[in-house]
């Protein structure tokens, strides 16, 4: 990238930053829709092997890359400092150490070329990907107001967004993110990590089959459950009630429970609330059976990121910093919100 080349008068440059967890990001968006640049720095060569994100190791490695990521994503966008007009950085939520480093990176850089600072929520960020326009992808605004499902390894949020920075929380996980719950089913199932992207790739590849694992509905409620769904998956492993399933069929069966689950409690909720548009975001958003299923049970049209958009990025700071630029602005005194709520 950079995929699309947006006028090149009357626009708003900002810088996003992003290192929440394990991913050292910085993009160039312009007005808030157009990708000058998407540069990221991923980790998981260097967790594979824990299994997991190990808090330390993610902190280090951003501090040892994150300016030569800056740094490539200017050049990426054939911007200079004094093009920019503000630098947005992830304040919270995610890792406190890794949220350091890119709070204190911004911070510097904005106070030496004398640029706003602009603290920006990592989940309300995920959603802001709809809007961002990529090469191949037929751009539309998203209609407001729009039923937001956060889907990642940490979150699992059902919002209804009214209009740009006004928010109601419909539901969330009671337990185990989607994201997680993928995680450790892949490690159950000795597919490594990250889990989400091995389990699917092992669903693809399963004969057609009867097995059906449990579905949390929690009825009268928009919060999810997916607890129970990983423990089934464990018994099964285990080989509790008969012989284990071969891994596909495993994979595939708890694939479909999550995207059964998550698809249509969010339809239900977007009719429900008079939504005009669903926008998927995070990074289990990127599942290919889970964009399909929104896109079959929707009446309303459905906005998925590209997947590169998915995952933890800058470009998505960026687009939400411009939307929100004064209500953002930050002072020098910013410092990570590892607890940092979205909405109530």
């Amino acid at each position: 990238m950079p995929d699309i080349r947006p006028p090149t008068s009357g626009l708003r440059l900002i810088l996003g930053v992003e290192t929440s967890c394990d991913e050292t990001a910085a993009a160039v968006v312009a007005s808030g829709r157009w990708l000058r640049s998407n540069v990221i720095a991923s980790q998981f060569h260097l967790h594979a092997a824990y299994g997991g994100v190990v808090p330390e190791v993610a902190s280090r490695h951003h501090l040892e890359v994150i300016l030569q990521v800056v740094d490539a994503a200017l050049a990426e966008a054939g911007a200079g400092w004094r093009d920019l007009a503000a630098v947005a950085v992830t304040a919270g939520p995610g890792l406190a150490g890794a949220l350091l480093v890119g709070v204190n990176t911004a911070k510097t850089l904005a106070y030496a070329h004398g640029l706003p600072l602009l603290a920006v929520n990592h989940l309300e960020a995920h959603l802001y990907a709809n809007w961002i326009e990529t090469a191949g992808r037929a751009y539309r605004e998203p209609e407001l107001p729009a039923l937001g499902l956060i889907v990642s390894g940490g979150h699992t949020d059902l919002v209804l967004m009214r209009g740009h920075g006004d928010y109601r929380r419909l539901g969330r996980t009671r337990d185990d993110a989607a994201g997680e719950a993928f995680d450790k089913v892949g490690r159950l199932l000795g597919l490594g990590f990250p889990g989400g992207p091995a389990v699917e790739r092992e669903a693809r590849a399963a004969a057609k089959t009867r097995l059906r694992l449990p579905r949390a509905w929690l009825r009268g409620s928009d919060d999810f459950s997916f607890s129970g769904l990983k423990t089934a998956v464990l018994h099964s492993v285990r080989g509790e009630a008969g012989p284990p399933p071969p891994v596909p069929e495993l994979a595939a069966a708890f694939q479909a429970s999550v995207v059964d689950v998550l698809s249509k409690k969010a339809v239900l909720a977007a009719q429900r609330e008079g939504a005009r548009s669903l926008l998927l975001s995070g990074g289990v958003a990127a599942n290919g059976p889970l964009r399909e299923a929104l896109a079959a049970r929707s009446p309303v049209p459905v906005f998925t990121p590209p997947p590169v958009l998915c995952t933890d990025n800058g470009a998505m700071i960026a687009a939400c910093a411009h939307f929100r630029f004064d209500a953002l602005r930050a002072g020098w005194d910013l410092d990570p919100q590892p607890a940092m709520r979205f909405c109530s």
